[in-house]
């Protein structure tokens, strides 16, 4: 609360979510403090964009995904946007679809949501190939060890 101020969301993030705006049911999935987040989503005035913000009091990332959308949409009609593995895991735990941001290319990506993938999603041509590719890019940016990783022997 007291150190996290003025941090501007990504280029396009904005526009990202006004152009899904009249199309999509929007969601804040995070683990995250439920505080911080609506204080930063506020701050930025993005807040108005998405329907609910679940952090970290309100489950896991996979149980706000089930209590939110499972059962009320198709699966190819749900999509989560993640930058960790555990987004990739939550989506595929609940069927949804996943759309990467990768590691150390952030803005690229969401110039590519913003500009291509997104229009594939609500055109129903995201499932499939296009996914799969975006997904094998996100798994060859992410470091082999990740910092913390314990790795083992015999």
């Amino acid at each position: 609360q007291d150190i996290v101020h003025g941090v501007p969301p990504f280029p396009l993030l904005r526009e990202s979510l006004q152009k899904m705006q009249d199309k999509a049911d929007a969601m804040v999935i995070s683990q995250t403090p439920c505080d911080a987040l609506e204080r930063e989503w506020a701050e930025n005035n993005i807040s108005e964009f998405v329907s609910v913000i679940a952090g970290q009091e309100m489950g896991t990332k996979t149980q706000h995904l089930e209590f939110a959308a499972k059962g009320k949409y198709p699966d190819d009609k749900i999509l989560m946007i993640g930058d960790a593995p555990g987004d990739h895991k939550a989506a595929k735990a609940n069927g949804a679809l996943f759309f990467p941001i990768n590691p150390g290319k952030e803005e690229a990506s969401w110039v590519r949501f913003h500009d291509e993938a997104l229009d594939k999603f609500f055109a129903g041509e995201y499932a499939g190939d296009y996914e799969a590719a975006l997904i094998k890019e996100f798994d060859d940016c992410l470091p082999e060890n990740p910092p913390g990783a314990v790795i083992g022997g015999p």
